[in-house]
C-alpha cells in the first residue's frame, strides 16, 4: 500500500463534523491494488489480492465522477498508481478540473520520461521510504531493491526540478514518507541526516504512525512491529517535530503525525474531526470509513450525494459506536479494525482475511504486477 489516510498522509481535510452533512471535500483514490512490493503493514493488501483495476473506458469515468465533486485534493495512491497505463490521463483531467493531484510512489518503475510527463499535473509526488538503508527499508517493503528502486526515484525527481527551475519552470514539489513501525522508530534522525541531504530539491519528509489497518492489525505484526503507545504519543507531539525538523536540511518541512485521528470513534467526531474525504476503491466503489473495510456503493452507479448519507449513517452505527468508543490502546485499535472489517466487509473479504499469514515479515519473491489476477 502506497497511500492511505492517510492518510498528514494524504492530505485528508478535516474539520468539520459529520452531523454538519457537508459533502466530501477531497478524495483518496487507491486506483489500482497491483504493487511490485510486498509491505509487512501494507493496509489494502496490494500484491497479494486481485488489482481490480478498472479498464481505461470505466477508470476515466470514476475520474470524471470524482472531478464531478470538485475536490481540493486527490491522492492518488494504492497499490503502485504507476502500474496504471493511462495515469497521465487520469491526473490531466482530474488537474484540470481543478483538484491538486498528490502521486503516492513506492519508486519502484518511476523513470525519467515518468517523471517528465506527470510534472505539469501532478502537484506532488511522494515516494515511500520507511528506512535510512537498505536492510530496514526492504525488509519493511518486502521487497529486495526497493530502498535502490526509491531512491533512483527521489534522484530523479531532483534532477528533473533542478532542471525545470533552471529553465523558469515551477520547480517539482516532493517528498518522502515514512510509515512508522517499532523497527524504524529510533531510525527517524537518520533520514534527516543522510537522505534529505542527498537531494537538494527535496521539500518534504513526512512521518506517519503505522495505522493498525489492513495486513498492520494482524496479531502476529501487533506484537512484533506495531508501535507501543509511547512511541506513537512522541511522534504526534511538537518537541519530537522539532527535534527532527531541527536536523533537516534548512527549507525541508517535517511532518509527524500519530494518525490517532483516523480512529473516527463517537468522541472524535463529536468534537468536530469528522473527514470531509471519501476514500475510493480501484472500481470506483466508496468505502464508509477510510481505516476499515466496508462500502456504501459505487461512484459509477449512484449520485455522491446518496453516498455521502450512506457514509455519514454508518458513522452513527451502534456497532460503529460501541467498537470504537472501546479503543484506548494501539492494541485496542487494531482488534477494533479487525472487529469492524468482518462485521461490513464482503464474504469474500472475509475469506482474504483468513488467508492472511499472521507474521509481519513475508517472503521476497518475483511479483506478479497483477496481484495474481
Amino acid at each position: 500500500m502506497v497511500a492511505r489516510a492517510g492518510t498528514g498522509r494524504p492530505e485528508a481535510a478535516m474539520g468539520r463534523t459529520a452531523q454538519s452533512g457537508d459533502g466530501p471535500r477531497d478524495v483518496i483514490w487507491d486506483i489500482t491494488y497491483a504493487c511490485p512490493l510486498r509491505c509487512t503493514h501494507c493496509y489494502s493488501e496490494s500484491g497479494r489480492r486481485p488489482a481490480r483495476q478498472a479498464d481505461r473506458d470505466r477508470m476515466l469515468r470514476i475520474t470524471d465522477a470524482i472531478a464531478a465533486l470538485g475536490p481540493g485534493v486527490v491522492s492518488l495512491g494504492g497499490g503502485e498508481p504507476l502500474a496504471v497505463p493511462w495515469l497521465d490521463e487520469v491526473a490531466r483531467r482530474l488537474t484540470d478540473g481543478g483538484a491538486k493531484v498528490v502521486l503516492y510512489t513506492g519508486g519502484w518503475s518511476v523513470t525519467r520520461a515518468t517523471v517528465e510527463r506527470l510534472a505539469e499535473v501532478c502537484h506532488r509526488f511522494v515516494v515511500s521510504l520507511d528506512g535510512p538503508d537498505a536492510q530496514v527499508h526492504d525488509r519493511i517493503r518486502g521487497r529486495a531493491g526497493s530502498f535502490d528502486r526509491a531512491l533512483r526515484a527521489l534522484g530523479l525527481l531532483d534532477e528533473v526540478s533542478r532542471e525545470r527551475r533552471q529553465q523558469g519552470l515551477k520547480p517539482l514539489q516532493f517528498g518522502t514518507d515514512c510509515v512508522v513501525v517499532r523497527s524504524n522508530a529510533d531510525r527517524l534522525e537518520e533520514f534527516c541526516t543522510r537522505i534529505a541531504p542527498r537531494f537538494p530539491e527535496l521539500r518534504i519528509l513526512s512521518f506517519q504512525a503505522v495505522i493498525p489497518a489492513g495486513l498492520a492489525s494482524r496479531p502476529g505484526f501487533v506484537k512484533r512491529e506495531l508501535p507501543d503507545d509511547e512511541q506513537v504519543r512522541r511522534l504526534g507531539s511538537e518537541e519530537e517535530r522539532a527535534r527532527l525538523a531541527a536536523l533537516a536540511p534548512p527549507g525541508v518541512l517535517v511532518l509527524t503525525s500519530d494518525n490517532l485521528e483516523l480512529r473516527m470513534a463517537p468522541d472524535q467526531v463529536a468534537r468536530g474531526l469528522g473527514f470531509q474525504v471519501i476514500q475510493v476503491e480501484p472500481d470506483g466503489r466508496v468505502r464508509a470509513m477510510p481505516v476499515y473495510e466496508g462500502t456504501v456503493g459505487s461512484l459509477l452507479d449512484e449520485p455522491v450525494d446518496v453516498l455521502w448519507r450512506r457514509v455519514l449513517e454508518r458513522w452513527d452505527d451502534p456497532f460503529v459506536a460501541r467498537t470504537l468508543s472501546a479503543v484506548r490502546t494501539m492494541a485496542d485499535w487494531a482488534e477494533a479494525v479487525r472487529l469492524m472489517d468482518h462485521r461490513f466487509g464482503t464474504d469474500a473479504d472475509r475469506a482474504r482475511f483468513a488467508r492472511r499469514p499472521d507474521l509481519p515479515d513475508l517472503p521476497v519473491a518475483p511479483v506478479d504486477m497483477n496481484g495474481g489476477r
